[in-house]
């Protein structure tokens, strides 16, 4: 049986879900992926922790969030490039991530190789 589209994107938002829990730490509020073209897009809201909206009052906090961060999020880009081969069977060309600090909202990219959406548009 050939898994859906929105099984898929659940799947996805799971692993990430957990992959935050077991490498940062501690996991967003919640988690919505979605599968388009090329593309699978992550956004995961509540990211921050309290003691980071504080923080992020400033110019020099934001950047130093920013950067932290991204910093922690990059050293485990691997095992997010597995993960997503894992369950879509594609390959992730490049990888794309920023956070909004005022929001506390991070939103994920990853290019794969092919378009992955065309794999659902004939099962409709």
């Amino acid at each position: 049986m050939t898994k859906s589209k929105g099984s898929i994107e659940a799947e996805i938002s799971k692993v990430l879900t957990q992959w935050e829990k077991d490498y940062l730490g501690r996991g967003s509020v919640s988690v919505k992926t979605d599968i388009l073209r090329d593309m699978i897009i992550v956004s995961l809201k509540g990211v921050l922790t309290p003691a980071e909206y504080t923080l992020c009052k400033t110019k020099e906090g934001k950047s130093m969030i920013k950067k932290t961060r991204s910093d922690l999020v990059e050293t485990g880009v691997d095992i997010l490039r597995d993960y997503i081969y894992s369950i879509t069977g594609e390959k992730v060309i490049s990888f794309h991530t920023d956070l909004s600090t005022m929001t506390g909202e991070r939103i994920i990219v990853f290019k794969l190789a092919s378009d992955f959406e065309e794999n659902f548009r004939s099962i409709k």
